[in-house]
């Protein structure tokens, strides 16, 4: 009778970096022969990737270890938080393994001394574009670790390293594979998108017959040859980001830029040690909706940061109306374990803070339903994420999963996710759209 394969259950936690790095781990043990669990029950080993960025995320995590220890009992641990292991094993002591950030290799060796393989790889059981913990129709892309800046509210350089970008033809093999395996969107993440290949001095490598630099330019051009959705999140609007919106205008790449102001106050924006001329951002904002007016921007802010003044506050306000910005998402700051604004004078009541996220999530809202009306009467295509009884649900090239709006289709109970349609939009509230089905598109490919 044939033994069991051993069997690995994952909890991932933070943010889609983290998750590719927990998809990465699974392609590693499932190469190896190990089964993946979806439950803690069904596990011989749980592992927890970690965030450790914010003290709510580590708090988080150090909840979700011990929900692993309570339900399975045996766990390994890895992630940003990993970095602590001092401050894991205080509250958790139990723990089998704890290892850092993409330490693949490290966790790949604790489950083998936790649950031994039982055979040598065999990579007939991996598809050739590797495990996914997304839907078959998205996968997230990415394109380098670590970060080089510095800034006071950061400690991801600390947890991740500096920037380590991976050359542009591995980078477009994978994306190849996705492609080739069904999937119809590419999300292209880092820590810093825009730094990419610096690190490398953009060296060439070669994909497809041709030399590629590692550059953010040249790297968006060769993706937008497989066919499919790409989309760009964490961009710095560094000056090269200009050559990137013609291709958006072609329709090489979506026409949407994630990119994390933070903030607008020039005073604000210094102490966060991050650039402050934000006059010249908009006059640059303004030309990209020149060139490509179908662009949407989506970008995250802080609000009170330590010395933030009702001034700086109402500058930000004032800032986002001009900006238009489509999809703003907002935090109210807090304390990070090892970052330098910990040590800053004044920090602001945590009313404050309240009040202020309130007032701006409003902004930002009236700003997203003004720009989601003006949708009305368009046709616009559609990417469908759901389907269920009711109708299917989906999202336009401005909407990226999990984080921005989505469109509802309601009626349409025989489409399937992946599949691509065009859409009539007849109503609009806030970052969401309701729709009725013009044209079915490409239907959905399946993952091999």
């Amino acid at each position: 009778m044939n033994t069991p394969c051993p069997k690995v259950g994952i909890v991932s936690l933070g943010c889609a970096k983290a998750l590719v790095d927990s998809e990465r781990i699974l392609t590693r043990l499932r190469a190896e022969g190990y089964d993946i669990s979806a439950s803690y029950d069904g596990a011989d080993v749980v592992i927890v990737n970690t965030c450790g960025f914010l003290d709510s995320a580590r708090a988080e995590s150090l909840e979700a270890i011990g929900e692993a220890i309570a339900e399975n009992g045996r766990v390994i641990v890895t992630g940003c938080m990993g970095g602590d292991e001092a401050a894991i094993r205080a509250v958790h002591p139990s723990v089998l393994a704890v290892t850092g950030p993409h330490q693949y290799q490290a966790v790949v060796e604790a489950v083998h001394q936790a649950i031994p393989p039982q055979h040598d790889p065999k990579l007939s059981l991996v598809p050739p574009e590797g495990l996914h913990l997304t839907p078959s129709h998205y996968a997230y892309l990415k394109i380098s670790e670590g970060c080089n800046n510095s800034c006071s509210f950061c400690i991801i350089p600390d947890l991740r390293g500096p920037l380590a970008s991976r050359p542009a033809a591995d980078i477009l093999g994978e994306a190849e594979r996705l492609a080739e395996a069904g999937v119809k969107e590419l999300l292209v993440i880092s820590q810093d998108t825009s730094a990419y290949g610096l690190d490398l001095r953009h060296a060439e490598s070669n994909w497809r017959g041709r030399p590629v630099r590692a550059h953010l330019t040249d790297l968006a051009t060769a993706l937008g040859d497989l066919g499919i959705w790409v989309r760009l999140h964490y961009v710095y609007p560094y000056p090269h980001v200009d050559e990137i919106i013609p291709l958006m205008a072609e329709g090489k790449i979506l026409p949407y830029l994630d990119i994390p102001f933070q903030h607008a106050s020039p005073n604000v924006l210094k102490t966060m040690r991050r650039p402050a001329n934000q006059e010249k951002v908009l006059g640059r904002i303004r030309s990209w909706r020149e060139t490509c007016p179908d662009l949407a921007i989506r970008s995250t802010f802080i609000v009170g940061f330590p010395g933030e003044t009702e001034e700086d506050f109402e500058s930000l306000l004032i800032w986002l109306e001009e900006a238009q910005l489509d999809r703003v998402g907002c935090f109210k700051y807090e304390n990070v374990k090892g970052a330098p604004a910990n040590a800053l004078a004044d920090h602001i009541d945590e009313d404050v803070k309240e009040e202020r996220h309130l007032r701006f999530m409003e902004a930002a809202r009236q700003i997203a339903d003004s720009r989601a009306s003006a949708k009305v009467g368009k046709v616009l295509e559609v990417i469908i994420d759901e389907v269920d009884e009711e109708g299917a649900i989906g999202r336009t090239k401005a909407d990226s999963p999990e984080v921005d709006g989505e469109v509802y289709i309601n009626g349409e109970t025989d489409l399937s996710p992946g599949e691509l349609v065009d859409v009539e939009i007849e109503a609009a509230e806030d970052y969401d759209l309701w729709g009725t089905l013009v044209a079915r598109k490409t239907p959905a490919r399946r993952r091999r």
